[in-house]
């Protein structure tokens, strides 16, 4: 990180600590979320510059009322494979590779993170075991998250230029318990995220599947004694965070959904629908898939790891991908 980049941050952890977040910002919000937003009146402006195979009007009323979007079908097989022959490679040959893993415990215990050539490689295909930011170094991790029918989607939503923030790469469900990924997944403007779930083969229940809340993305904020987001002098803890979305979500009625879709499937979410993951019934049965968190270039004109340096960027469909500045070696490496 740059001089530039710590005393800019250091700033921020004054501001923060000063003036806590307490909810989002009414002037920050995509247009979608604000109030008495109309789809329709939108639509009648905005022209996606991709054809899509889905009613692009009928998946943004989902969004707005529910939270989320399944986009069904859209990503080819192909693709699909070619970014598993990569994960494949990845796993077998960590040795020859440079890239950061973590162990992320349902109990929300700290996480082992570490570089994967320094990780036990009989656990890289294990549970728990996730791989940050893949895309950087796999071009079919790149081509992915950047389909045009995600851009589309995520266009019309932010109805700006649309970045990508990072990206989690796991075989085995999370059982991770409720929790929303605005406090922990931030940009400049917290509101500004959306992340997607692309089922890399099919879901079945045995798997530990994704849950969700539905409607929960208009829930009041959890408060962590930090303000909204989650701060090194947080006093409240991500287990309580967990207790006061499933208590508040059933308190106001919110449905509780399991979602099993299939191979090419894309489940997209808005940054505060709270979700979990179901728990693994079949301890052999695995969930690959492969979750990208994305922002706007507004809210984030650079990459998360070094703000105050100019990020160098990459262009796929119009959406741009940072390249990772603490690995530049390893960009495209698999390509």
């Amino acid at each position: 990180m740059s001089i530039l980049s710590r005393v800019k941050n250091r700033i921020n952890i004054f501001q923060d600590r000063l003036f806590p977040l307490k909810e989002f910002d009414p002037a920050d919000l995509p247009w979608i979320d604000a109030p008495g937003a109309d789809v329709d009146t939108f639509l009648k402006t905005h022209h996606p510059r991709f054809e899509v195979p889905y009613d692009l009007r009928e998946k943004l009323v989902h969004w707005q009322k529910n939270g989320y979007a399944v986009l069904e079908n859209i990503i080819p097989a192909g693709m699909i494979d070619r970014f598993l022959e990569d994960v494949e490679r990845l796993t077998n040959e960590p040795e020859k590779h440079r890239l950061s893993v973590r162990i992320d415990l349902p109990e929300f215990l700290p996480d082992q993170q570490r570089n994967i050539s320094d990780f036990p490689k009989n656990a890289l295909k294990g549970k728990y075991v996730k791989f940050n930011d893949f895309h950087n170094s796999s071009v079919a991790g790149k081509k992915l998250m950047s389909h045009p029918g995600i851009v589309a989607f995520l266009e019309a939503v932010f109805n700006q230029k649309v970045v990508v923030m990072q990206s989690l790469t796991f075989l085995y469900g999370s059982q991770q318990p409720t929790h929303q990924d605005f406090p922990w997944v931030t940009a400049k403007d917290p509101s500004h995220l959306a992340a997607a779930w692309i089922a890399l083969e099919d879901i079945v229940m045995e798997s530990g599947p994704l849950y969700y809340y539905i409607g929960s993305h208009r829930m009041p904020k959890f408060d962590f004694g930090s303000g909204i987001l989650y701060k090194p002098w947080s006093t409240k803890t991500p287990l309580e965070f967990a207790d006061y979305l499933d208590k508040t979500c059933e308190k106001l009625n919110y449905p509780k959904e399991i979602l099993l879709i299939k191979k090419g499937d894309v489940l997209i979410w808005h940054g505060a629908l709270a979700h979990g993951g179901s728990p693994i019934l079949n301890p052999e049965q695995t969930r690959k898939s492969f979750v990208c968190h994305y922002s706007t270039y507004n809210a984030l004109p650079f990459h998360r790891i070094d703000p105050g340096a100019e990020p160098v960027i990459q262009d796929y469909n119009g959406m741009y991908i940072y390249n990772n500045p603490a690995l530049p070696e390893s960009e495209d490496s698999f390509s």
